[in-house]
């Protein structure tokens, strides 16, 4: 098994194992997805047929209801166990994965329509790198996902002995800004286009009431509320390319 380890960057690594897709299993794990994966997919809904990168996407959970939709998928990992939990697709030719530096991407300039990357940003030093990079290999747009320091997660620093307790393999995080990562963007040429903030409550507390029917409901009334766009985390965010390019 070909690790990597000598890669400044390996986060993708544990998110792509089963312990972590564990933290997205049984009921309340499915409804988490669903409304991850529905978000993502209203943002490609004007690009179909689209190539699209996912650095760090071996966890797997954007990967089938990418191909289902008719995107053509390259993931991308630091270490070939990032590949385990995609196999079913890749063993068809339903998507492709490849080993590689996830701050220097081994793509030319603009090599995809679309560039994606979920679960990354927060857990990566130098994240100022990898955006660098998702620009660059992309064409058209870049959708991220970010926990929000205007959210509850404000308070997850003091919380997270807590927290770990519950969810038993959480781990440390960037909190950001929206404002400090779309400056960002715009050096290289990205400007804001649409943005999603999952949930209003702490993803934990979800976990906690194990009721997908009572979180969504109190999620539906935060959102008509207001407060899920004001203070909700994580938040799916899109940007696209200022100039239009060959």
């Amino acid at each position: 098994m070909q690790l990597f380890t000598d890669l400044p960057e390996t986060a993708d690594i544990e998110t792509s194992s089963d312990d972590y897709a564990r933290r997205f299993s049984g009921e309340i794990g499915t409804w988490f997805l669903k409304v991850q994966n529905d978000a993502l997919l209203r943002m490609l809904s004007g690009y179909p047929s689209a190539s699209i990168l996912d650095v760090g996407g071996g966890h797997g959970q954007l990967t089938g209801p990418l191909v289902q939709s008719g995107f053509k998928v390259t993931v991308l990992g630091s270490s070939d166990s990032c590949k385990n939990r995609i196999q079913e697709f890749t063993d068809k030719g339903l998507c492709k994965f490849q080993v590689g530096n996830l701050i220097e991407l081994p793509y030319s300039d603009r090599s995809f329509d679309a560039v994606i990357s979920f679960r990354l940003l927060p857990h990566v030093t130098s994240w100022k790198q990898l955006i660098r990079e998702l620009t660059r290999v992309s064409r058209k747009l870049v959708i991220i996902d970010y926990p929000s320091k205007r959210s509850i997660n404000y308070i997850s620093p003091s919380l997270f002995g807590a927290k770990k307790r519950l969810e038993g393999n959480t781990r440390p995080y960037t909190l950001f800004n929206e404002s400090e990562i779309l400056e960002v963007f715009r050096l290289y040429d990205f400007i804001y286009a649409k943005r999603y903030a999952e949930f209003f409550l702490p993803m934990v507390l979800h976990r906690v009431l194990k009721s997908p029917g009572l979180s969504s409901t109190t999620e539906r009334l935060c959102r008509l509320c207001g407060l899920t766009y004001l203070f909700g985390s994580p938040v799916i965010l899109k940007l696209v390319r200022k100039r239009a390019g060959p």
